[in-house]
């Protein structure tokens, strides 16, 4: 079965070295997959968040947090009166 990216090459290269795959096993993987040009990945790594994406959540969670505390010291005043 050939490679189908240049990441799982890697990959057997590294277990090869580890000696959890046989020389004959990588060999022939490598042969037939030939001269191929291969993609880096087969599917490409998601993007990870920003840090301004994070900052955004937090933010809008403290100020949920605020109008919440308001709103429950406007009622316990109406209860006192």
């Amino acid at each position: 079965m050939p490679f189908k990216s240049q990441a799982q090459r890697r990959k057997f290269a590294e277990l090869l070295v580890k000696g959890e795959i046989s020389p004959a096993t990588f060999e022939e993987w490598n042969r037939e997959t030939g001269s191929t040009e291969l993609p880096e990945r087969v599917t490409p790594k998601r993007p990870k968040k920003t840090a301004a994406v994070k900052t955004r959540k937090k933010a809008s969670s403290a100020s949920m947090k605020k109008s919440s505390r308001k709103s429950g010291r406007k009622s316990a005043r109406k209860r006192s009166e």
